[in-house]
């Protein structure tokens, strides 16, 4: 019998393959505020600064205090699993009991919190390399927190350990179709924070919203 993480996988290598052909037929649940248009994003992407990345010298995710507490004893985490899953049932902690998350990277749908991370749309890693490195730990906070801008989205789990801190010229969603909104969301949480991009990010962000 395969393991857990085989399967999962093999739910990964499908996705890409049918993202490539064009016959996918996922729906992409997730969709987190403040998502511009494309001729905002094209307009927000000629807006950024160019330049190269900083250093990663110093970096630390402890620097970007997350899964803050938001209320009505649920954390960030667990405010986003029940914004983007479907009949999410949750305990008196706020845990997620059941429910149903269709990953809008790869359009595979989970059943278990457990199989799904809430992504930052922009790495945290990233956005230290852009700017954030001199942020005050309260900035930091507030953007590894945000929930009014498309920068948290839950995702498949190891689809999101793929991505890890790479920008868009490194890594896209293996579903195709979602490369536009990915680019959109990337575009506005750079511009919303005021982080840069690199050359090669740029070109790969242009490139995605002229598919929109």
């Amino acid at each position: 019998m395969p393991t857990r993480r085989a399967v999962r996988h093999s739910f990964t290598i499908l996705a890409v393959t049918a993202a490539l052909s064009g016959t996918f037929a996922g729906v992409a649940d997730a969709t987190p505020p403040g998502i511009p248009s494309a001729t905002t994003a094209k307009s927000d992407l000629a807006a950024l600064t160019v330049k190269a990345d900083g250093s990663q010298t110093g970096y630390s995710r402890d620097k970007f205090p997350h899964w803050i507490d938001q209320g009505n004893s649920c954390n960030t985490r667990e405010v986003v699993l029940k914004r983007d899953g479907t009949n999410v049932v949750t305990d008196s902690s706020c845990a997620a009991t059941s429910g149903k998350w269709v990953s809008p990277y790869d359009g595979t749908t989970w059943t278990a919190a457990s199989d799904v991370d809430i992504d930052h749309v922009v790495p945290l890693a990233d956005a230290w390399r852009t700017g954030a490195s001199s942020w005050t730990t309260a900035q930091r906070q507030a953007f590894a927190n945000d929930l009014t801008d498309p920068q948290l989205i839950a995702v498949t789990d190891n689809v999101n350990q793929e991505k890890g801190d790479k920008s868009p010229d490194a890594w896209k969603p293996p579903l195709v179709s979602y490369w536009c909104t990915y680019a959109k969301m990337w575009v506005a949480v750079k511009h919303k924070f005021k982080l840069t991009i690199n050359s090669a990010e740029k070109t790969a962000l242009t490139d995605m919203l002229n598919r929109c």
